[in-house]
């Protein structure tokens, strides 16, 4: 690959060779990549780091970081080296990079021997444009010295979240990654992420020594995910329902918490006739890889899997991404939620949520072994968690809030702008389950109190004798879901809590006494149940052309391109996304010239498939005409 040369010294923006810099990137980008402008920030990261400068980069999942250091990389002497923390990932990119005619390797566990010292081979010879490494392997003393003896055009730490010990996806030998800065200080670094609050942007530059770093923030907001949160009633029916009415046919994701209900889920959803297969650490590595390997090559696979799975897919058209059960922070559902709709087309992040999530996470954060200071920390990431699932208002601008990002306005793609959440004056409801809770000691959990609430003579209300309560259905203006909401809703915002160490029980907290003495008016949500369909049905079908006729070429187009992955041995969208297909099928070029104008297709990649899918869009044209044909013409 052809390269511009080594600008390590910075230059202002006023400066000609940043027009040129900025011109070799927009050309690269267009003959490489097949994409005619930069999206957002990603030219001004791709001049700064060509320039020799270290970048810290938070940039949306979709939002197209690895553009921000694969560009620079060809724009500098050298090999860019990406450290990357799972296998998967690498593979995949490394696949897409080879479709686009660029020379990429990765060295980690999974590669023999003899292939790694053939890749070593290259690296001398200078004859690799990037390398991806795991940070395991990069730390070692051997590959540092590999390192020191070849030419290095930067450093990139992709998901560099991972560095941050309080965050969602910590790994170890994250931490010794600072050795980049003292072993090649002349070399630049990128880091990148997709998450991050400004707790933990602050460990990132801490820890990987970008205290001279610029930062690029893009904002974190993907505004073609539709948000949805719905109360915990049914929830695989509720999920079937989801999938049915809205997903027929896509890929997707389902989240669940433990190992065994994964199983279960992907067991039901397969007997519901739906192909879906289970994700856990518990599988073996063979079983995860193949389960894996099918969600990424064939269309319409549903991976059921827990939180295990997802940061090393790069698949771009996940259509959906269901929680049957609550992630612990407002980073983790966002950075699970964000594997969906990554080539920038409609898409779904549904989650079901009742109370004993709430319990249930709140019993992780106690029973685990870490110190008072993190548990408060977890409880408080939880809380912003539960603000988010119990929220009015728009849940788009509370999600980016959480992050320092502000939309000024209701984003009209989430649940509660689409279908608003009714409100009612729950003082008086708040103050009844307070009191009933301290009345019976603190010692039972929600279904008991309400229970006594609706006066119903239960074996274990008759049992306790709390059907002599002075409490003892006064609470019958209220149904038993309704209150079930009420103690949901009061645990979520501080006002009661539960006591794990008796079995669930409801506790007051020291906000419960303001209730009491009427120091605050509370404000609750009526429940929405179902799948969420109302919502829904405001919008087109996701990921697909609007027009049967569009729609009909892009099955086509897709059909051939499976062929041909297939053949390749790689993920079909490693050929082209299905936005680069849509817009073949709404364009429908048939020349290679109109072909090379389609976003999506560089040259590498129109030298080797543009002739074929021309071929499929020819037969779709001539059908065309054969059908304008009258009847007695064709005779």
């Amino acid at each position: 690959m052809t390269t511009q040369g080594d600008s390590s010294i910075l230059v202002t923006k006023d400066d000609p060779a940043v027009n040129t810099l900025r011109e070799t990137a927009r050309g690269i980008l267009s003959k490489v990549f097949g994409y005619g402008e930069f999206r957002g920030e990603q030219e001004e990261v791709i001049t700064h780091v060509a320039q020799g400068g270290d970048a810290f980069v938070l940039m949306p999942t979709g939002g197209g970081k690895s553009l921000c250091y694969q560009i620079p990389t060809l724009m500098r002497n050298g090999i860019g080296v990406v450290i990357s923390p799972l296998i998967a990932l690498m593979q995949d990119q490394v696949a897409a990079l080879t479709e686009l005619g660029l020379k990429a390797e990765m060295l980690n566990s999974a590669i023999s021997a003899t292939e790694q010292r053939d890749i070593i081979s290259r690296l001398h010879r200078g004859d690799v444009d990037i390398l991806y490494v795991a940070p395991e392997r990069l730390v070692l003393e051997p590959t540092l010295e590999l390192f020191s003896q070849i030419t290095i055009a930067l450093f990139a730490i992709d998901e560099a979240h991972c560095v941050s010990q309080w965050g969602h996806d910590f790994r170890q030998e994250y931490l010794s990654l600072s050795i980049l800065h003292q072993r090649f200080p002349d070399i630049p670094r990128i880091a990148l992420t997709a998450t991050a609050d400004e707790p933990t942007r602050k460990e990132i530059i801490e820890r990987l020594q970008l205290k001279d770093a610029r930062l690029f923030s893009a904002g974190f907001d993907r505004p073609n995910i539709r948000y949805r949160i719905i109360i915990k009633e049914n929830p695989k029916k509720q999920l079937l329902t989801f999938l049915n009415d809205e997903h027929q046919g896509d890929s997707g994701i389902v989240y669940c918490l433990s190992r065994k209900k994964t199983e279960e889920v992907a067991r039901w959803l397969k007997e519901a006739g739906r192909d879906a297969l289970p994700y856990h650490a518990g599988l073996s590595a063979g079983v995860r890889q193949k389960n894996q390997s099918r969600f990424l090559r064939e269309d319409g696979v549903i991976i059921v899997a827990t939180i295990a799975f997802g940061m090393g897919i790069d698949k771009p058209d996940v259509r959906f991404v269901a929680h049957l059960d609550l992630p612990k922070s407002i980073e983790a559902y966002y950075q699970e939620t964000g594997r969906a709709g990554r080539d920038g087309l409609p898409a779904d992040a549904w989650m079901t949520y009742g109370m004993a999530d709430v319990v249930l996470q709140r019993s992780l954060i106690d029973s685990s072994y870490a110190d008072d200071l993190h548990k408060r920390l977890e409880h408080r990431k939880l809380n912003a968690l539960l603000g988010l699932c119990e929220t009015t208002s728009c849940r788009r601008q509370v999600l980016l809030s959480y992050f320092g990002d502000e939309i000024l306005s209701p984003c009209g793609n989430c649940d509660t702008c689409l279908n608003p959440a009714e409100t009612w004056d729950g003082t008086l409801a708040a103050k009844k389950a307070i009191y009933i809770a301290n009345q019976t000691g603190q010692r039972f959990g929600a279904v008991h109190l309400v229970d006594i609430m609706l006066g119903k003579m239960t074996e274990r209300v008759t049992k306790f004798g709390h059907d002599k309560l002075s409490a003892f259905g006064r609470g019958k203006e209220l149904s038993e879901r309704e209150w079930s909401s009420v103690f949901r809703q009061l645990v979520a915002m501080g006002y009661l809590s539960v006591d794990m160490e008796r079995y669930g029980s409801i506790k007051l907290t020291p906000e419960s006494m303001s209730v009491m003495q009427g120091g605050v008016n509370i404000s609750l949500r009526k429940d929405h149940l179902g799948s969420g369909k109302k919502a829904a049905s405001k919008r087109k079908k996701s990921g697909k052309p609007t027009d049967q006729r569009t729609e009909n070429v892009f099955e086509s187009l897709r059909a051939r391109r499976a062929e041909l992955a297939k053949e390749a041995g790689v993920p079909p969208y490693v050929i082209f996304h299905d936005t680069t297909l849509i817009a073949m099928a709404e364009h429908m070029p048939s020349t290679i010239e109109e072909m090379s104008k389609i976003s999506g297709v560089g040259e590498h990649k129109l030298a080797k498939y543009g002739a074929i899918f021309l071929e499929v869009l020819g037969k779709t044209i001539n059908s065309d005409k054969q059908e304008d044909i009258p009847e007695q013409q064709v005779n």
